[in-house]
């Protein structure tokens, strides 16, 4: 036997022994617009339910063979039937019955004889649940599968990560020493030879030694951004003056181009931190203020101890300053201000952010924008104890 469920309407399976409570059920079903089913006895009642998937399940108390306590038993033990709300029917008014029904699966009962306006209202108030209860658990199912592509994705990215940290951190250790010794070959070739060599040539020996010195710099902050990814450190007290003469050093050239006038104070107070990555810091931040300063630039390097135990390290340049606007584009991966400040390979400031975070500090710029007044980039750490 073959059953058609309606795609239209809510589909009410009634099952009941005598013929005349069929078809008064189906009557009153039928003039509210759902669709009916029906069976006589359990056993049919339970192929049909497995084989149409009703909304809803009409179900007398007291059949032969199988009584609808039974029946409701089985449909609730199988997993393709055991959702469908049923609703007992019975002439029955003992509270032992309806709690029987109850502990059985049933959603709700009606009473014989029926009224067909109660009927009607607990029939679509248990479709309109079940619907509700559907679309809930449709909506879930999405999301569960949705949770896990993101889940697989985060583990795809996950690995792609380490395979491009693990791929950074070789081709920066495999360029660092060539490099270093190109560099250092055309160093001692300029100052060796200068009275051998020709003018273009020095200029050219030069210009290999400052290329070399800044693919050097690049190198050096590839291996930092993949040990920040990758490493935690032990904080400890930072030799601020040998670190930024370090940066100062490795900015020669930089500075030399330019004729930037670096000031530094004459003591620094002692923060933790882990020298290498701070390092990195200040050479973004003067860099910054060597290119983005005045003509020529005059930067002003400073450390303020604060009130609640860190301290705050800055760099003040003489340029022309930041729009709020500027502003809110900083620290972000591959941002660029405008064509006029394209210089570099937009992965400083966000290096500067990562260090500082991870470190526990905070970082900073304050600018009113105005031609001249320039911009003070700022980072915080904390103070090593005295």
């Amino acid at each position: 036997m073959s059953f058609k469920k309606s795609n239209n309407h809510a589909t009410v399976l009634v099952v009941d022994d005598t013929p005349l409570m069929i078809d008064i059920l189906t009557k009153y079903l039928t003039n509210a617009e759902f669709e009916v089913i029906t069976a006589q006895d359990g056993k049919t009642a339970l192929d049909i339910a497995k084989e149409v998937q009703p909304d809803i399940i009409l179900l007398d108390i007291m059949m032969p063979e199988m009584n609808g306590f039974i029946a409701c038993q089985h449909l609730k033990e199988n997993l393709a039937t055991q959702d469908i709300p049923v609703i007992f029917t019975t002439a029955r008014t003992e509270i032992d019955d309806k709690l029987k029904g109850f502990e059985v699966g049933a959603v709700d009962y009606v009473t014989k004889p029926f009224d067909g306006r109660e009927v009607i209202a607990r029939v679509t108030t248990h479709v309109t649940v079940r619907k509700l209860q559907k679309k809930l658990q449709a909506e879930i199912s999405e999301r569960e599968k949705a949770e896990e592509t993101l889940r697989q994705y985060a583990t795809e990215l996950q690995t792609r990560n380490e395979e491009l940290d693990a791929f950074t951190r070789s081709v920066a250790h495999n360029l660092k020493n060539p490099l270093g010794a190109l560099t250092g070959i055309a160093d001692v070739l300029v100052m060796e030879y200068t009275k051998h060599i020709s003018d273009d040539i020095r200029i050219s020996l030069e210009a290999i030694a400052r290329s070399g010195r800044k693919a050097t710099n690049i190198v050096e902050e590839l291996l930092v951004l993949a040990s920040v990814h990758k490493r935690d450190v032990e904080l400890e007290p930072l030799d601020m003056e040998e670190i930024v003469e370090e940066v100062q050093e490795r900015l020669v050239d930089m500075i030399k181009d330019k004729q930037a006038e670096i000031i530094s104070p004459n003591e620094w107070p002692v923060a933790l931190g882990h020298a290498p990555w701070i390092e990195e810091v200040w050479i973004n931040y003067i860099s910054n203020a060597i290119k983005y300063g005045g003509e020529p630039p005059c930067i002003e390097l400073g450390a303020t101890p604060q009130p609640d135990g860190t301290i705050r390290f800055w760099v003040k340049d003489n340029g022309m300053g930041l729009t709020p606007e500027e502003q809110s584009k900083l620290f972000t991966p591959f941002t660029q201000l405008s064509e006029a400040r394209a210089e570099g390979h937009g992965l400083g400031l966000s290096i500067v952010r990562s260090i500082v975070e991870k470190l526990g500090g905070a970082i900073d710029v304050e600018s009113k924008g105005i031609p001249g007044q320039g911009s003070i980039f700022s980072f915080v750490l904390a103070s090593a104890p005295q």
